[in-house]
């Protein structure tokens, strides 16, 4: 239960913001801070105390803020220094904290250290990056990119190639470098002196590689190797993380949640127990793919309730009392949830509603992704012109040459594409982002789907999120309490109990378009006393023996527990 030495962070919600499509305040079509000062009465509103800003620092934009060629500016296009210390001075005036975006495990080809690595094979910081021989005039393994292509380019200056996990501008580091790693320490110093609230470590389990980087698996129908094995979760990433908090994090009071692709419930034990003093949470990726077919995220199929369920319950009971773990349906990388595992055609609210209040009613601390409390959907464009992903376009362009159908790969795109989260904010009905021509195209569905009807409406999706948020900061259960699934193997309905000793609630939530009927004693609930904490239709079919569960209904019900 709750000490009096309880994280700020444990109760939290947190706010992502992606700003290149959240706010233009200077008609240029393209988000910014000042955008973003000013709708943080919106978020004071909505009543998340964090915010997480994607990257605004000096940048290419070859992957959209992600390959960083400056870890101290600010990209022109959104704003100055003096704008983000703004941002952080108006939002700790209105209680909300600015996390910032660490991406170290590669930077931009256009940063001074890639600039000097690549000039001379005899710069020190040659060596701040992982550099190569070819074998035979091949790369020097087979390893794919998380982009598509091979994972190594070539520098005909030096007849070396370096190691590029993601885009070919975006060089991996090599924190085997002690003076590398100084100079990362010193720059998160260097923020957080400034004040934020800490730091959303991008791909931070990637940072370790396995010595001698051997070939990775070629699945069947793949052009490279998998080199997962050796670069995730890598033999001195625990190393790492515990020196850069012995040199760095100890000394703030701070959120720190490490995004790690691959990692398992036995891995995050050890990254967030608090004794390994480590990161305080992170973002897993298993409940994320589960749509996704044998080969790859593109091939899309139908989500599997039961494969969800059990997934959600084994990383809630390994973190129980050990550790902490993120709680996300989306974020700039995924695709829109009600789109995604609700309805977005028939039931786009009632589903909205409902996963929200599965998610929040978990163990861990949530994350909102910028749209998803207005019920914001999927896009499809028209062309593949009208994306701007690198590697949606880097995709497409493979399988093109592969020979596959256009409609094929354009389906994997409607369905799982990172533009489908990337569409500017519906703030109202003629879109309100921008004066000027979007970045990247809006939503045509921002004339019913935006800020301004939500806030009108007081039974909308936002006013759900506003409650679970109130929920979350008067009820110790929904921090603390044990998580217990019932029904694990009923492919509709995801019901599940969260219990303290005084009490109990059950969470009851149905993921289809038909009425399912749920009885009180298989609850082992019958003769309680009960109360309803939220609901996403008006009145619950509550009945002496049990309940209707109407379609993308959800209902949360406390009970006064049997001593």
């Amino acid at each position: 239960m709750k000490t009096n030495k309880e994280p700020w962070w444990k109760r939290s919600v947190v706010y992502q913001i992606y700003p290149r499509s959240f706010m233009d305040s200077n008609g240029d079509g393209i988000g910014d801070i000042q955008g973003i000062i000013s709708k943080l009465d919106y978020l004071q509103k909505l009543g998340v105390n964090v915010i997480w800003l994607s990257p605004v620092f000096d940048s290419p934009n070859d992957d959209n803020g992600y390959d960083i060629r400056n870890y101290r500016t600010i990209l022109d296009e959104f704003g100055t220094m003096e704008d983000l210390d703004q941002l952080i001075e108006e939002a700790e005036a209105r209680d909300l904290r600015i996390v910032m975006d660490l991406v170290v495990n590669h930077t931009s080809d256009e940063h001074k250290w890639f600039v000097e690595s690549k000039f001379s094979k005899d710069s020190k910081y040659r060596d701040y990056y992982i550099w190569r021989e070819g074998k035979d005039n091949l790369p020097p393994n087979n390893w794919g990119s998380v982009f598509s292509g091979s994972a190594w380019e070539k520098d005909e200056a030096t007849d070396s190639y370096y190691l590029h996990l993601f885009s070919k501008k975006q060089p991996d580091l090599n924190w085997e470098n002690e003076m590398l790693r100084n100079d990362i320490y010193e720059m998160m110093t260097y923020w957080l002196d400034k004040g934020i609230g800490g730091f959303r470590m991008d791909v931070i389990n990637f940072i370790s590689k396995v010595e001698g980087l051997p070939d990775g698996k070629v699945g069947q129908g793949q052009l490279y190797g998998d080199g997962g094995p050796y670069f995730m979760n890598g033999p001195k990433i625990h190393t790492y993380l515990k020196e850069m908090n012995e040199r760095v994090l100890q000394n703030y009071d701070v959120l720190t949640v490490g995004e790690m692709p691959g990692a398992s419930p036995k891995d995050a034990q050890l990254y967030t127990n608090p004794a390994n003093k480590e990161v305080n949470m992170v973002f897993t990726f298993e409940h994320m793919d589960l749509d996704s077919g044998p080969f790859e995220k593109w091939d899309a199929k139908p989500l599997d309730l039961v494969a969800l369920k059990h997934n959600l319950e084994k990383w809630q009971h390994a973190l129980h009392g050990v550790g902490w773990n993120s709680l996300y349906w989306n974020n700039h990388d995924q695709p829109r949830v009600v789109s995604r595992f609700g309805n977005d055609q028939e039931y786009r609210v009632t589903s909205a509603k409902m996963l929200a209040i599965c998610l929040h009613m978990l163990q861990g601390t949530p994350y909102i992704y910028q749209g998803e409390e207005l019920g914001m959907t999927n896009v499809r464009f028209d062309s593949i012109e009208d994306y701007k992903d690198i590697e949606t376009i880097n995709m497409y362009n493979s399988k093109i040459e592969q020979g596959i159908p256009e409609g094929a790969i354009m389906r994997g795109i409607y369905a799982k594409g990172r533009d489908n989260a990337r569409t500017p904010m519906q703030w109202t009905s003629d879109g309100g982002f921008t004066t000027g021509t979007p970045w990247i195209q809006m939503n045509p569905n921002t004339t019913e789907i935006n800020a301004e009807q939500v806030l009108s409406d007081s039974s909308s999706i936002f006013y759900t999120y506003q409650k679970l948020i109130e929920l979350r900061k008067q009820h110790d259960i929904i921090t603390y309490g044990s998580f217990h699934l019932l029904f694990p193997n009923d492919p509709k309905l995801f019901v599940y109990k969260r219990q303290t000793e005084k009490e109990e609630w059950l969470v009851i939530t149905n993921f289809s378009n038909s009425t399912e009927k749920l009885q009180w004693t298989s609850c082992e609930v019958e003769g309680l006393s009960r109360k309803v904490m939220i609901a996403n239709y008006d009145s619950p079919e509550i009945e002496e023996q049990g309940i209707n569960v109407r379609p993308y209904e959800a209902v949360v019900l406390a009970f006064e527990r049997r001593l």
